[in-house]
Formats: C-alpha cells, sequence, structure tokens
C-alpha cells in the first residue's frame, strides 16, 4: 500500500488502495454511465471491478442521463442532435435512437418504467416518449425555454420549469396536458418533488429563492429566500427536508419541507455544485466545483465532518447500489473519483478513502448508475 499525501484533505492523508471487492456472483451487473459532452460518447464503468467497461458512440453534445427501474435501459439526452439515445444496459450498446425538438437538455422516466419527459429549451415543449413501443407520443407546449421535466413518484403529475417567462407548467401526466401554468421566480431550474407528491419545489437560481408549489391544489405556497444562485435541490428520502445547494454564497441551505421554512444556512465550500442524500436519511455529499472536493455533512450532527479532496470541477455525484462508493465526477480534468466508505480501524482510523480515479471523456456533465442481475436465458 503507498500513501499518497492529498492537499487539502481534512481527514489528513489519502491513499489509493487495492480493494477487496464483495463475490457479486456471475450473473451481477452494476454500471455506471457517464455522458461526455465534448467527446460525444458515454463512457461505461463496470462497479464491480472499477474498471472502464464500454465508451459508446451516441448523438452530439450529450448531457442528461437517466436509467429505468423497471428495464435494463439507459437513457441519453443529446442536445446537439436533439435526440435521445437508448442503451441497452446488458449489451451496452445503443439500440434506438428518438428525435425530439431543439435543445434538449435532461430526461426524467417515470416509475413504471413506460414513459420519458424531455425539456426541449431551445423549442418551448415538452417530448413525452413511449419507453416501450420507443416512440414519440407528443411534443406539449410549455413556457418559455423550458430547462427541466420532472414526474412525480405517483406518475400523475410533471411539473416543468420555465427558464424564460419565470413560470412552472404543471402537466397531467394520463391526459398529456398542461392542467396549469404557475408564475414563480427568477430563472427557475431544479425541481425536487417530495415522496409523497404533495409538494414541488423548484429552485431559482436569478433570484435567490426556492418556490414551494403545491401539487394537489396547483398554487404556489411560498417563495422562500436561500443563497446566492441555488442550482440545485436534494430531498432527502424521508422527505422532511430539502437541501440547497447555493452556487454563489458557497453554503447550503435545509428547507423544512412540511413548514415551508428555511431551518438554516451552512458554509460547505466553493460554489457547490450537486448533493446527494444516503438512503438512511444521515449523510449529505457536496461537490465543490470551485475548491475541487466533496464536503460530508452529517445530517444529524448539523455540521460538516470531511471534506474529500477530488479531481478539478467536481460536479455530478451518484452512490453505488450498496453506497459504499462515492463516485465523483470531474468536468475539467475528465475523470471519476471514487470514494470508499467504510468502517474505520486501528489501521485505517479513517472512514473515507480515495479508491481510484478513472479517466472518461471530455467535458463529463451527468452520470447514473444501473444495476441488475441476469436472468439465465440472457446470459
Amino acid at each position: 500500500m503507498v500513501l499518497l499525501p492529498l492537499a487539502g484533505a481534512a481527514l489528513g492523508w489519502w491513499y489509493f488502495r487495492q480493494p477487496t471487492l464483495p463475490n457479486y456472483g456471475p450473473a451481477y451487473r452494476e454500471y455506471a454511465y457517464i455522458t461526455n459532452g465534448k467527446s460525444n460518447t458515454v463512457t461505461v464503468i463496470d462497479l464491480r471491478t472499477f474498471e472502464p467497461a464500454q465508451t459508446i458512440k451516441v448523438g452530439s453534445e450529450p448531457t442528461g442521463v437517466a436509467a429505468n427501474t423497471k428495464k435494463n435501459e439507459i437513457y441519453v439526452v443529446n442536445t446537439g442532435s436533439n435526440n435521445v439515445s437508448i442503451i441497452d444496459a446488458q449489451r451496452n450498446a445503443v439500440v434506438a435512437t428518438i428525435g425530439v425538438h431543439a435543445r434538449p437538455y435532461f430526461i426524467d422516466v417515470s416509475g413504471d418504467g413506460k414513459r420519458g419527459y424531455v425539456a426541449n429549451s431551445g423549442s418551448s415543449n415538452i417530448s413525452v416518449i413511449d419507453l416501450e413501443k420507443r416512440t414519440l407520443l407528443g411534443n406539449i407546449g410549455v413556457g418559455t425555454s423550458p430547462g427541466l421535466a420532472r414526474i412525480s413518484p405517483d406518475g400523475k403529475t410533471v411539473v416543468i420549469s420555465n427558464r424564460g417567462d419565470n413560470t412552472v407548467s404543471l402537466m397531467d401526466a394520463e391526459k398529456i396536458k398542461v392542467r396549469s401554468t404557475i408564475p414563480v421566480c427568477q430563472q427557475p431550474e431544479d425541481i425536487a418533488i417530495l415522496p409523497d407528491n404533495s409538494k414541488a419545489f423548484v429552485a431559482c437560481a436569478g433570484s435567490a429563492q426556492v418556490a414551494s408549489i403545491d401539487l394537489k391544489s396547483d398554487k404556489l405556497l411560498a417563495l422562500l429566500d436561500v443563497g446566492k444562485t441555488p442550482v440545485n435541490l436534494a430531498v432527502k428520502p424521508d422527505g422532511g427536508e430539502l437541501i440547497v445547494c447555493n452556487f454563489d454564497s458557497n453554503n447550503i441551505s435545509i428547507i423544512e419541507t412540511t413548514t415551508n421554512e428555511v431551518g438554516g444556512s451552512y458554509l460547505i465550500g466553493t460554489r457547490p455544485a450537486r448533493g446527494i442524500v444516503t438512503a438512511d436519511n444521515s449523510r449529505l455529499y457536496v461537490s465543490n466545483f470551485g475548491s475541487n472536493n466533496v464536503a460530508v455533512y452529517d445530517i444529524d450532527l448539523g455540521k460538516v465532518i470531511a471534506s474529500l479532496p477530488v479531481g478539478s470541477h467536481p460536479d455530478g455525484l451518484a452512490l453505488s447500489q450498496s453506497e459504499n462508493y462515492l463516485l465523483v465526477l470531474n468536468s475539467q480534468s475528465g475523470d471519476i473519483t471514487v470514494i470508499q466508505k467504510r468502517k474505520p480501524s486501528k489501521l485505517e482510523p479513517s472512514e473515507y478513502a480515495l479508491l481510484t480515479m478513472i479517466p472518461v471523456g471530455l467535458q463529463p456533465n451527468n452520470i447514473v448508475v444501473k444495476s441488475f442481475v441476469i436472468a439465465k436465458s440472457e446470459k
């Protein structure tokens, strides 16, 4: 084992280490899919071995990526070519391409795995895709320059943030029809919907606010003041709190979702870009784009307990299925940092260790993890 000191590590010494990986069995698969915006590719990392498995050619300027929870498919939004690539996760190959409208960036997939929703920022509409038939169901007009479309957990409502006219559109997913348009705050973009489908929260980068919207009555409940340039929302799995990454004030705000109140703000690092919460609601990981590290925030203690150095300009985050590995996408250095979480011991007192760094493509921007077991007939 070779110890390598890394600058800025709050935990002292970090090191690359030979991993002792679990025996997953021959039928288990777990991959990370990374969109490389300037390479027109998707890099596939095998999370059983932490080695590159495949580089897949997709469309032009791939940005958003999402996994289907009901079948082994990955969806890649190609902003430059105005289409969506469908990747078969078992073969790691593109099996279909579906055209949408102008300048799409993200895709969201319904919980039943049957539909995909793409906001087309250049044509002010939403493309609704039938993922079973791999066909376009329709393009629905919304507000100006929609940034994101999110489907509620119950599959009934699609929430769309319209950056160009400072509104949020609510679409009936069954009727594929906009049911209401709500004026909110300036430059709305990221969206978080509570697990019980009761509310949606929308971050407004232009006015340093988060809008709270009641999805039962389609009404704006509150405009909550947070830090400068809120760019990302991460809701705790239990739905009780919402964490806001404030890019230009170097902090996070924590919103109590029941009362629509900002519970507090905490310094987290330089230019926090993304946040992700563990399934047990205990830890928040935040990528600090400006300080090239990831902050580990203990939600119960209410403080940062570690600052983990990574690559240049970290952005996207993902957790492995076991949550023992944190994947950090470094947009400028074109690689992924893999951080292992383990039980401290006398020989290895740190809770976190730098496992490896894996090169990907140019300007990686988003990441998703997919795990599954191959049936005997499919091996």
